[in-house]
């Protein structure tokens, strides 16, 4: 997080008022996702590097073991745990800082923030997706229809073909008696 440049590094005493030192101060909610994104990979690559420590460490199985180098090993782990907890509360206190300046704001439907044009160039609206509904109600209605009278004309079809058939394999029989 940025603070406001002192007074005295090059700067007359009386350079900043009141509000724009609290101005200078705040920070606005796109730094404070920045910060807890970098946050997060700080968190990341210190938890790799506990794993990397706890993997190199020798299990206390009976082994003679070099304590300087144990001690080391330990003290290093101890160390990034400690940092790792610090980093924790900071994208606490991040985590916090972003919801309270979000507090007051409105909640968006998803489907608003998605910018979406029509072939007319006219924004997308509520009637405009219920008109859309209701057409594409319809229009699967017709389908369905449509299907059904496809299905009937299928069945008829096939009966007709058996007919034939019948009709063929009886002609047939006709023809090899009369031979």
């Amino acid at each position: 997080m940025s603070t406001p440049p002192l007074a005295g590094a090059g700067m007359p005493p009386g350079a900043f008022s009141g509000t724009q030192a609290q101005a200078a101060r705040e920070v606005n909610t796109a730094s404070l996702c920045r910060i807890g994104q970098e946050t997060v990979q700080d968190i990341v690559f210190r938890t790799m590097e506990i794993f990397q420590l706890l993997r190199n460490m020798q299990l206390p199985n009976g082994v003679t073991y070099h304590t300087g180098t144990y001690q080391d090993r330990l003290g290093k782990l101890q160390e990034h745990l400690r940092q790792l907890s610090i980093l924790f509360r900071k994208l606490r206190l991040v985590y916090d800082k972003c919801n309270e300046n979000c507090a007051g704001l409105d909640p968006v439907p998803m489907e608003q923030l998605i910018p979406y044009v029509e072939e007319d160039g006219s924004k997308h609206d509520d009637r405009g997706a219920a008109s859309q509904l209701r057409f594409a109600s319809e229009e699967r209605r017709e389908i369905m229809e449509v299907n059904k009278k496809l299905k009937q004309k299928n069945q008829q079809l096939k009966q007709i073909m058996d007919q034939l058939r019948n009709l063929i394999w009886d002609i047939n029989a006709m023809l090899a008696m009369r031979n």
